[in-house]
């Protein structure tokens, strides 16, 4: 289990993380998100006692990193995957790993087949593509066999095929009764995945719930409609429902069931020619949660709105 308690990190005048606090349990895959500059890398880095909070604490397992006594076999992290000495072998490199915490050499063997990196571990990691990187830094944070795991963005340069695998392996590890904690700005992917999110931004707690309850605080059910009478079916759910109009005939409707609608519908002679509920996502309700905490907003250009018509 991984206890983040009103943690704080400053540096210089800027604060990176404020009295954040949250945990992530053990057999379940916690989603740690926020916009660019939020402070996730830096409470994980606190977590694994690479930065030394400035009041506040980051434990695993009740103890702080640096007084864990086999701290590979206990907790393993993906925080930057080009932290590698270009020059050696992914071989060599986990071998390395392994050595120094008294972690037998043939297990150096398992975590490379775990990956995927059999063909490519005797390759000087120079050569290694991003996502090889990925799945060499992954297979680092096994070697210990740990019950704790951090991946920060471990999705980034991997292709589909890749993608598709670390979602197994993380469902995996938490189904096992492991603790696992992972950033990433792929929404879709942690809805997929995460029991829980932890959301925050300008190093602050937004968010901390299961992701169902994040998207039941969308606002429940949303419906589209479409019929040839919708100004009829918007004036009879104006007191019951938010109806907003997409087009001419096409209504989207928040806070009552299809099936309440159609029932309504069909009471008042109205034709429905397509009616459904429109599936939340997690994208959405962080868009909606972390709009005011987000410090880098980009601009399109007038003339390639224009192009784009």
């Amino acid at each position: 289990m991984i206890r983040v308690r009103a943690l704080t990190k400053q540096y210089g005048q800027v604060r990176a993380v404020d009295d954040l606090s949250f945990d992530a349990e053990a057999g379940k895959v916690t989603g740690f998100l926020g916009p660019n500059g939020a402070g996730k890398s830096t409470t994980m880095r606190m977590v694994m006692g690479l930065d030394r909070p400035t009041s506040g604490s980051a434990l695993v397992n009740g103890r702080r990193y640096d007084g864990l006594a086999a701290p590979l076999h206990e907790v393993g992290a993906l925080l930057d995957a080009g932290a590698m000495h270009p020059g050696r072998t992914g071989r060599a490199h986990l071998r390395i790993g392994a050595r120094t915490s008294g972690i037998p050499l043939s297990r150096v063997e398992e975590v490379i087949d775990q990956v995927g990196l059999d063909g490519a571990a005797g390759r000087r990691i120079k050569g290694y593509s991003l996502g090889m990187r990925q799945r060499l830094g992954i297979a680092a944070a096994l070697l210990g066999d740990p019950q704790v795991l951090l991946f920060d963005e471990p999705v980034n340069g991997l292709d589909l095929d890749g993608v598709r695998w670390i979602r197994r392996l993380l469902r995996g590890f938490a189904d096992e009764g492991r603790t696992v904690l992972v950033s990433s700005h792929l929404m879709s992917e942690m809805q997929l995945i995460a029991d829980r999110v932890v959301i925050i931004g300008r190093g602050q707690l937004i968010a901390d719930a299961e992701i169902d309850e994040v998207l039941r605080g969308l606002g429940g059910h949303r419906v589209r409609v479409r019929s040839p009478r919708a100004d009829q079916l918007r004036r009879a759910l104006a007191d019951r429902a938010a109806v907003k109009p997409t087009s001419a005939d096409e209504l989207e409707i928040t806070g009552v069931p299809a099936t309440e609608i159609g029932d309504l519908a069909h009471a008042l002679g109205v034709p429905v020619h397509h009616l459904a509920e429109v599936e939340q996502s997690l994208e959405h309700a962080y868009l909606n949660l972390t709009e005011d905490s987000v410090d880098y907003h980009g601009h399109t250009p007038v003339h390639a709105i224009g192009a784009t018509r």
